[in-house]
């Protein structure tokens, strides 16, 4: 059987053509960088101190909690897995929501999702171009109006390229994932040569990693709520399901390379920031990797914005091509305007609804700040 067409007679038109629709050409890679480039976004080398602050500066327990919120996370994505493979449509939770719970509750996901979700988009890409334009202005604070023009320029070239080729796409995701792991590859092995190399207080921070005061139950509960925000991300497989090859053995066998990889990578930063930095020096410092990159590799240290940049890029990518397929499963249930259905003749991508969800973005990013963003999102339900 031919992948990507429909062999039901019915789907068969006059002319003898199959029904246009989504083709399975995502494979085990596209799906590994896809997992890895959500989740993996500026937070792990701008500021991963919520769970040390909330841990009370407790160096054991905050990576403790750094482990357990990856095998929650990993849990998770394996019971997204068993959905896919069972299940494998486009749409994510909103096909599971209006399979399992019927069409009302699908609808408000959708709705919701429609706002929310592009403007998680527009604030990446504000901040893609806050840490783009300022090495070309130094100390002094890049223009609004050309944050907000690369801003645009950013979100309109991704959507158009999502629009027009999933290879291209997966291609590009998959560039990028490569490259900030390289970035989050150098932190790690700076931080075990230093500790391999006995700095005898980085040593001793380890040692006594259980030494500090010990948080309450509501601080863990606080410090493993901020982990598990970190990892979020885990579910964006499960929104391309319907373009994966072979999705009964690709769906489990990525999840189960992308979330694991992810968890030692962010063990092993967390490990390497506190063998340069001590805990207060992490909690109060902006940009965690920058200031880690000023102890350890100075010369260099212009590397750790470009690679910021460079993620945000990646998870902004992930993140489009995730929500044209929601906008499409809602249109092809009738659940949003019937044009979000169609799809590119020439590629058989949802080119409307990227189109309809970067125009939602632009809308966001026109009037916005990034804190102004970054409020509305993070207060609003079903982001």
């Amino acid at each position: 059987m031919e992948e990507g067409k429909s062999h039901d007679p019915k789907d068969v038109t006059k002319k003898g053509k199959s029904k246009m629709q989504l083709k399975r050409n995502i494979g085990y890679i596209d799906g590994v960088s896809f997992i890895i480039g959500t989740i993996v976004g500026a937070g792990i080398f701008v500021s991963p101190t919520g769970v040390l602050k909330h841990s009370l500066l407790n160096v054991g327990i905050a990576l403790t909690i750094w482990t357990a919120s990856g095998l929650v996370s990993l849990m998770g994505s394996l019971c997204y897995a068993e959905l896919g493979t069972a299940l494998p449509f486009s749409g994510g939770e909103y096909s599971h929501i209006k399979r399992g719970l019927g069409s009302l509750p699908a609808f408000v996901f959708i709705w919701t999702s429609t706002v929310t979700k592009p403007a998680s988009n527009a604030a990446r890409a504000l901040l893609f171009a806050e840490y783009a334009t300022q090495p070309f202005y130094g100390i002094c604070p890049a223009p609004e109006v050309v944050k907000k023009c690369l801003a645009l320029a950013v979100l309109w070239s991704l959507g158009i390229l999502n629009g027009r080729s999933v290879k291209m796409a997966a291609w590009v995701q998959t560039v990028f994932t490569l490259l900030k792991m390289m970035a989050l590859s150098v932190i790690a092995v700076g931080g075990i040569v230093l500790l391999v190399g006995g700095r005898r207080e980085s040593l001793a921070r380890f040692e006594d990693a259980f030494s500090s005061e010990i948080p309450s139950a509501s601080q863990v509960a606080e410090a493993f709520f901020q982990g598990l925000y970190a990892y979020g991300g885990w579910w964006s497989l499960n929104y391309m399901a319907e373009e994966m090859k072979n999705p009964s053995r690709n769906i489990p066998l990525t999840v189960m390379t992308a979330v694991p990889a992810v968890i030692v990578f962010y063990l092993l930063v967390n490990i390497s920031y506190l063998t340069v930095l001590t805990p207060k020096e992490i909690v109060s410092s902006v940009a965690v990797a920058v200031t880690w990159a000023d102890r350890v590799i100075p010369s260099v240290a212009w590397i750790i914005p470009l690679s910021v940049a460079v993620s945000i890029f990646g998870a902004l990518n992930s993140s489009m091509f995730t929500l044209g397929r929601l906008s499409y499963a809602g249109s092809q249930s009738g659940h949003l305007p019937v044009l979000m259905s169609m799809l590119n003749v020439h590629s058989c991508t949802p080119a409307p609804a990227m189109i309809f969800s970067t125009t939602i973005a632009s809308i966001f990013i026109i009037p916005s700040d990034l804190i102004m963003l970054t409020n509305y999102f993070g207060f609003l339900p079903g982001l």
